[in-house]
């Protein structure tokens, strides 16, 4: 049908697109605490599995390897993307497009399915017949952080036998070729148990997550730009669910974010007479010892706002004054709301700015940031979790409930032990497909 090759056009193509001799006692860095209890723990599950194998646990656990044997570091997702397509198309029957980042594009003369276009996007439908039926996203991402990680499982006594107590390590194991995986099996067992109309799903596996969201940025203009222009009939979303390590808790929503460079200007002289002179270095220090210890804003469901000082330069020599400092800061924010949170925890920083010192600092805010993210936890049979990091949750604009879930632990996610245990993947199989059927009921 027209409407059909129109939509697979749109979908798949580019859019226009105190000093060191103190210590800090700092309660406001760390989660919140009431009645006792953190306000958003992230416990490694200690729950034993059930010992029968679920039949497609050979499936998942294939898809899962050949996910994470292929290296896609951000901005290099190429590969794994055309994994993708190919494993939906050909052992699954989907109609599947790579949608390119228009930043990234090459110039090509070829068909809009050409890997050397740059990096894109995976869209899959698991059925042909309407293409702007979908009712529900299912998503996640495929590029990982660095550095590349091989793939290893380990096995009781190191046994041939793979049971649930398996341990699975590499990069991307849990952070998020899990979910990647989990979803397209729990989509898959639906389907062939008859349980959801094929055509009311969507899959979304988006690249760059992990730098800048400019995967799933350029899903969402797509999407919002073609349904103002009414180009075309469109899918309505009434929910997206996405893939991220919860350890198979449903998430409640999660921080926001927001940081830059904050730059500190002196006067330089030499070293022995310091009361002639100003240090960038030490108002600096003296601005983000500020920072660090006071309240920037903080909830009651997502706690206090954090602040990790990412990285600190300045000066030229031990014995020269120094004329700059700058300090990177990455901001959690607790405050406000999605809207609102990032403006409240920037004015309350440059408020500590100009009680430091009216004159030498210059805060260069990245982009706008945001506050806290809220996602729906209102599901029978969940444990119910806050998370502290980002995701691609705001990236996507609309007025769909948002569902955030998937396994592992965000605590080895970027670490030189990032793994889990098959009973986890097996349980966000089981987890997804009850979200996706709670969803499509709501």
């Amino acid at each position: 049908m027209k409407t059909t090759s129109n939509l697979l056009l749109l979908w798949g193509t580019s859019l226009l697109s105190h000093s060191s001799a103190f210590v800090i006692d700092n309660h406001y860095q760390h989660p919140l605490i009431v009645d006792g209890s953190s306000i958003s723990p992230l416990q490694i599950s200690t729950l034993e599995s059930a010992n029968d194998a679920p039949s497609y646990r050979k499936n998942l656990l294939s898809l899962h390897k050949s996910l994470i044997e292929i290296p896609s570091i951000s901005r290099t997702e190429q590969e794994v993307g055309k994994f993708l397509l190919d494993y939906v198309r050909n052992n699954l029957g989907y109609v599947a497009k790579a949608q390119f980042l228009e930043s990234d594009k090459k110039a090509s003369h070829g068909d809009d399915d050409d890997h050397s276009q740059g990096r894109f996007n995976v869209l899959a439908w698991p059925s042909s017949h309407n293409l702007s039926s979908p009712r529900v996203l299912v998503t996640s991402h495929i590029d990982v952080v660095p550095p590349f990680i091989p793939y290893h499982i380990s096995t009781s006594g190191g046994s041939d036998e793979v049971t649930s107590d398996a341990f699975i390590s590499g990069r991307g194991s849990v952070d998020a070729k899990a979910s990647v995986a989990a979803q397209i099996v729990a989509v898959e067992e639906l389907i062939r148990a008859k349980e959801v109309d094929p055509a009311d799903l969507m899959l979304l596996f988006v690249v760059g997550e992990e730098i800048s969201g400019d995967g799933m940025k350029t899903f969402s203009t797509v999407y919002n730009d073609a349904d103002k222009n009414k180009k075309e009939e469109l899918p309505h979303f009434k929910a997206a669910i996405y893939g991220e390590p919860t350890e198979n808790k449903l998430s409640c929503g999660h921080k926001g974010m927001t940081g830059g460079v904050l730059k500190a200007q002196g006067i330089a002289g030499h070293s022995g007479y310091p009361w002639l002179f100003k240090s960038a270095t030490e108002i600096l220090i003296k601005a983000l010892a500020k920072i660090i210890s006071v309240d920037l804003g903080s909830s009651k469901r997502y706690g206090n706002t954090t602040v990790n000082i990412g990285t600190i330069a300045g000066g030229v020599a031990a014995n020269v004054i120094p004329k700059e400092a700058q300090a990177k800061l990455a901001i959690r924010v607790a405050a406000g709301n999605q809207a609102t949170g990032a403006d409240i925890v920037r004015k309350a920083v440059d408020k500590i700015l100009k009680e430091t010192d009216e004159e030498a600092f210059t805060m260069e805010w990245t982009g706008n940031g945001y506050g806290p993210v809220e996602c729906n936890c209102d599901v029978d049979g969940f444990e119910t979790m806050v998370a502290s990091y980002g995701t691609d949750v705001p990236n996507f604009e609309g007025d769909h409930v948002s569902y955030l879930y998937g396994p592992g632990s965000i605590l080895v996610a970027h670490g030189d032990d990032e793994g889990l245990k098959v009973s986890d993947l097996e349980t966000a199989v089981e987890g997804y497909k009850t979200l996706i059927k709670h969803a499509l009921a709501a």
